[in-house]
């Protein structure tokens, strides 16, 4: 797919299962963004087929709004649905909103203007005011990434996120890890903020998901800790697990053979020894896995990035004897907004 003219701000809406009346809130969102530029463009991206959003969207376009609609052949997640908005996506700076109401839209330009000093700017519903169950919640989501990651965010679950598109370039998004891409960035050597912004009225209903949601999202904590931490060291985990594992089997086996040798225990009716076996060869299988691993990083090693240039000084060669000394030139990439 081609990309339309060049736009200074690029908002991308994935609409999956939740969504509010498409029209009013992009009413609400467009006299937000035009506070703040008025060069921009609408990437709706319609995670399956969904005909009343689909005709509302085109009821926009036909009356002249900048909307563009992609719509895929079926479900793949909101993750899916980002990534390809931000690839179809035309400006530098580029603004994801929910299809819901979450923050108050008059709030998005604090956010936009955030990019002053930062790469990825997201917002944080401050204070919440929605039921306390909610809070209970997100609380406990947020302790438990602090405690996996190291990273102290508070509403990852917020949608409204501004970032510049090298950003999206850069770092990729997958599966449900879109909730973590400001950690995501933060580990490619991005700059990441927190923006406290007023929460929406209409973003205070109760929110109780089946256990099948929370049990997910424990798995994308501990692979999003596993990415942060040990993808470019893959061996210090898989080694030290593997480690564990047969340190135990070896710690359970010589329990065994000192009852046989010093007190007579007979060994061939017992489970035990069969499990401790196992054991062993379990944690030496682990140990094995983290070696490969190891060895794949570092044959593509030379392909992975895992830093970020801020700014070079380049100097100029010495000039001869008697010239005139010339003073360092600096290139620093810029990180001010469109007018």
């Amino acid at each position: 797919m081609s990309r339309v003219t060049s736009s200074a701000l690029s908002i991308i809406v994935p609409v999956t299962d939740r969504y509010d009346d498409p029209k009013e809130l992009f009413h609400q969102y467009k006299t937000a963004v035009e506070t703040w530029t008025g060069n921009y463009e609408f990437i709706y991206v319609l995670d399956g087929e969904n005909p009343t959003v689909a005709a509302a969207l085109r009821s926009l376009q036909e009356s002249g709004e900048r909307v563009r609609i992609i719509t895929l052949s079926r479900w793949f997640g909101e993750a899916t649905a980002l990534a390809l908005g931000f690839e179809e996506a035309s400006a530098d700076v580029l603004l994801t909103l929910p299809a819901y109401a979450q923050v108050e839209a008059s709030e998005i330009p604090k956010v936009l203007a955030a990019l002053d000093h930062c790469d990825v700017a997201i917002a944080r519903r401050s204070p919440r005011q929605d039921p306390k169950l909610n809070r209970i919640q997100s609380s406990i989501f947020h302790r438990l990434v602090k405690l996996a990651t190291g990273f102290g965010f508070l509403d990852l679950g917020c949608g409204v996120r501004a970032l510049r598109r090298r950003v999206a370039e850069e770092v990729a998004i997958y599966g449900d890890l879109h909730r973590f891409l400001p950690m995501l960035a933060d580990r490619q050597g991005f700059k990441v903020c927190e923006v406290d912004v007023r929460q929406a009225q209409r973003d205070k209903a109760l929110r109780i998901y089946p256990m099948g949601v929370y049990v997910r999202r424990l798995l994308d904590i501990a692979s999003t800790a596993f990415l942060l931490r040990f993808i470019r060291k893959p061996f210090r985990f898989f080694g030290l697990v593997g480690f564990s594992v047969f340190l135990i089997g070896f710690i359970m086996t010589a329990i065994l053979v000192v009852q046989r040798l010093l007190f007579g225990m007979p060994l061939g009716d017992r489970p035990a020894l069969v499990i401790s076996s196992l054991v062993v060869v379990l944690g030496i299988q682990i140990f094995a896995i983290g070696l490969i691993a190891e060895v794949i990083i570092f044959t593509q090693a030379r392909k992975l990035k895992e830093y970020r240039v801020e700014r070079i000084a380049a100097y100029p060669p010495r000039p001869p004897e008697g010239a005139t000394r010339l003073q360092p030139v600096a290139r620093v990439s810029s990180l001010s907004p469109p007018n």
